[in-house]
């Protein structure tokens, strides 16, 4: 706590034309990733087939490698919990005689007792769920802009909307260009980002609206700057570690968390980056200036030295 206890003097918004263009970059690789590679979609999106079994005595591993060479590479094995208890989800579009075919496989393999059961997920699921992701996350930007704009001012407003919008096109841009699989636990991480990331947005707000009050000689430059420094020993703590945690699920929590750890490891450095140089700066380039942020009965501020 002592390393935090002296406020930094970083000068973070002679940085901002330089964070902003790189922020623009960053952007445009994750659209063009998205383009030309797409997204690699699990079957929760896609559809395809769901195979339980039970007292299996091998690995996911194990068994991803023996299924994945029966019925090709789209292949997803989660164990329940820790016991010997398993979920096979075979991707692709599969007719009722093929389903045949996959539980005899797994019958004929792993035997009749150790078969629980097998259900086709239907594609048109999985694009309503898409669909559905789609417009949370959209609703989410929207509302974040219209409670920003009613608690603090419009340029916030926007500028929050700007930054938000900015996370989730390079978390998504990252899946699309190293071919990641985007399942619901990503999506699920997606929509948390939104809302980690507003959370600091929002205290930097605050801050800069409190110092405004205070300061009536200083520029928005040297008010928001001085906010961000306020707040920077809070932001690096909660983000480093939220971040330490995520980072301990991506690396012992196994395959049916994986994605949705990386979604958040991503997220959390993406998203304090956008709270410290994104939203802040983009409001003062808007033009915010003091006035719109003080209570319209200024009396008391004549007290103010």
């Amino acid at each position: 706590m002592n390393f935090f206890k002296k406020e930094s003097t970083i000068n973070f918004m002679s940085l901002r034309y330089k964070a902003i263009i790189f922020s623009i970059l960053l952007s445009i690789v994750s659209i063009v990733a998205l383009c030309f590679n797409g997204l690699h979609l699990s079957l929760d999106f896609t559809g395809g087939t769901q195979v339980r079994m039970k007292n299996l005595s091998l690995t996911t591993t194990e068994l991803r490698n023996e299924v994945s060479k029966a019925f090709g590479s789209d292949v997803v094995v989660q164990r329940l919990g820790a016991g010997d208890e398993f979920i096979i989800r075979i991707g692709g579009k599969i007719q009722q005689d093929e389903q045949n075919s996959i539980k005899l496989f797994f019958i004929k393999n792993y035997g009749k007792n150790n078969f629980t059961g097998i259900t086709f997920i239907g594609p048109q699921v999985g694009h309503a769920l898409l669909i559905n992701g789609v417009i949370a996350t959209v609703i989410a930007l929207l509302t974040t802009m219209l409670y920003v704009m009613v608690r603090f001012e419009y340029r916030f407003g926007f500028s929050a909307m700007l930054a938000l919008l900015h996370d989730p096109i390079v978390i998504l841009g990252c899946f699309a260009l190293f071919r990641l699989e985007f399942d619901l636990n990503s999506l699920a991480a997606l929509l948390t980002i939104l809302g980690y990331s507003l959370n600091d947005t929002i205290v930097v707000y605050d801050r800069v609206k409190e110092n405004f009050i205070k300061n009536k000689r200083k520029s928005p430059d040297e008010v928001v700057n001085e906010a961000i420094n306020q707040t920077l020993s809070r932001t690096i703590m909660t983000s480093g570690l939220t971040l330490i945690v995520v980072l301990t699920l991506l690396i012992f929590g196994g395959d049916q968390l994986r994605n949705f750890a990386l979604s958040l490891s991503i997220g959390i450095v993406i998203g304090t980056y956008s709270s410290i140089y994104i939203a802040g700066s983009i409001a003062v380039m808007l033009g915010l200036d003091r006035n719109a942020l003080l209570p319209k009965n200024r009396d008391y501020l004549k007290h103010i030295p």
